[in-house]
């Protein structure tokens, strides 16, 4: 009996079920560890809230302390300091004292290009 064409949320899929053992092979080969893909997903999930991706966006333009940020984005200090929290586990930015001070940054170039690549991917045709 053949299976059918559309599942129920009408993706396709195959006539047959056959099992290309080659790529399965290629698969097994190049998959990366669980851990890692875990580590991957959660990294992922730090940019699946705008709030996060605003203070971003701030952070490209310059290095702010919190209350600077909070005024950008008319937003109380501690929601902030909250967001700063989970951005500085993930390692996305980092904190450089100044006197009373903590200035925020960008940890690096590739936070930048992360949200780069998104974009230009939102923005495809």
């Amino acid at each position: 009996m053949a299976e059918k064409k559309l599942t129920n949320d009408n993706v396709e899929i195959c006539d047959c079920a056959d099992v290309h053992e080659n790529l399965v092979h290629l698969v097994e080969e190049t998959m990366p560890e669980e851990t890692e893909l875990y580590d991957l997903a959660e990294l992922f999930k730090v940019f699946g809230d705008s709030t996060r991706i605003r203070i971003l966006f701030v952070l490209f333009e310059a290095e702010v302390c919190v209350y600077d940020l909070a005024e950008a984005l008319n937003m109380t200090q501690s929601a902030i300091s909250h967001q700063l929290k989970i951005l500085k586990q993930s390692r996305l930015i980092k904190g450089r004292r100044e006197g009373k001070h903590i200035f925020y940054s960008l940890a690096d170039d590739h936070v930048r290009s992360i949200i780069a690549e998104g974009r230009e991917h939102i923005e495809e045709d």
